[in-house]
């Protein structure tokens, strides 16, 4: 059966550091000591690696990882000088994006096995992490029922992991992201609204620094600001909306779980209002909009949103517009694993596990 061609990322985009990536810098320590053992005693296995995980998920830094064996596979020459491997082994694997099943074979590569054994570490940590966020990314665009989700977790892990994880974001389904970094694999630009700490800059006055936000950004994105500064979004909404006009795509509703919106609080008293960004405090914000005449903004909703959240916003049918997701992308794991099943041409080492050729994978030339 022959699979369509689908292009992969060219490997440049990653910016590998291929020297230390090859000297096994970034690996476990087990896997290089492996490599210089069998080269030194000139043993030569042909191996068929299988790569697997155990989890219904979406697969994510596939292409990285086969760009860490097309650039760093190979050996050290008697000078020192690197010797390509890529060309003796055979790479096939499923694409970015791809739904795989548990136990779900990935990737195989098979050739000498000391050309690529120093590599298993990097790979497999790769489609580990992207896959968690392509999982929990498709999640909740699952979720939202066709409503934009907006990647917001880059301020809850480190700045490195960005590019990646944001490419993982995007082919996932987020309509945009945080960060130039999280966007930059397809040329994109990162995403945002006016601050809170821009509003403190303007002495806590939001219109005053959406209007100034406006003058110098307006031709280049879509102005959304904050409006729970105050605690009442409502008045700030609709303050905004006025001075802003069409000028003004979205307001944000960001409120903290532990704070009771003021227009909630004048409903409802302050034992009993409810906390945070709750249904109730949607509609009002959007009946306040749409009687002012303001019916083209837009309601973006953030703080605290995962799947099962965005699940029962959509299923009480919640005027909103979009939904700002963090920390709940990166919460939980994808483990994959690495196991030789054939050694020169014969069942090895997980002799249970199933040997069958997973049609899907697709030949890396």
């Amino acid at each position: 059966m022959s699979l369509p061609v689908r292009r992969r990322l060219d490997p440049g985009v990653f910016r590998l550091p291929v020297e230390r990536i090859r000297s096994g810098y970034y690996s476990d320590a087990y896997f290089v000591h492996a490599k210089a053992l069998l080269e030194a005693e000139g043993r030569h296995p042909r191996v068929l690696m299988q790569v697997f995980q155990r989890e219904r998920a979406v697969l994510g830094g596939i292409d990285e990882a086969v760009a860490i064996l097309r650039e760093c596979s190979g050996y050290a020459g008697p000078d020192g000088e690197w010797v390509d491997g890529w060309d003796e082994l055979e790479v096939r694997a499923l694409h970015e994006g791809d739904a795989v099943e548990p136990w779900e074979t990935v990737m195989t590569i098979e050739g000498d096995y000391t050309r690529f054994a120093h590599l298993e570490t990097v790979y497999l940590g790769c489609m580990a992490r992207r896959t968690l966020i392509m999982r929990n990314v498709t999640a909740v665009v699952d979720a939202a029922c066709g409503k934009p989700i907006l990647y917001f977790p880059a301020r809850h892990d480190h700045w490195l992991v960005q590019t990646g994880d944001g490419w993982a974001a995007h082919v996932a389904g987020a309509i945009g992201v945080s960060t130039d970094a999280q966007a930059s694999w397809w040329g994109g630009r990162g995403v945002g609204t006016v601050p809170h700490a821009l509003i403190a800059a303007y002495a806590g006055d939001t219109v005053a620094a959406a209007a100034a936000f406006v003058r110098r950004f307006a031709g280049e994105m879509n102005v959304t600001v904050l409006v729970d500064f105050d605690n009442d979004s409502v008045r700030t909404a609709l303050e905004v909306a006025d001075a802003l006009g069409p000028d003004l795509w979205g307001v944000r509703l960001d409120t903290s779980g532990s704070l009771a919106d003021a227009a909630l609080v004048r409903r409802h008293g302050p034992e009993a209002a409810p906390k945070g960004v709750v249904p109730e405090l949607v509609r009002v914000v959007r009946e306040a909009l749409d009687a002012g005449g303001h019916g083209h903004v837009r309601i973006v909703v953030s703080g605290g949103f995962d799947e099962a959240r965005i699940r029962a916003f959509e299923a009480e049918d919640v005027p909103v517009d979009a939904y700002g997701v963090g920390s709940a992308l990166l919460r939980g794991k994808n483990d994959f694993t690495a196991d030789i099943v054939r050694t020169e041409g014969r069942p090895s080492g997980k002799v249970g596990r199933d040997l069958r050729p997973n049609e899907r994978l697709a030949l890396v030339t």
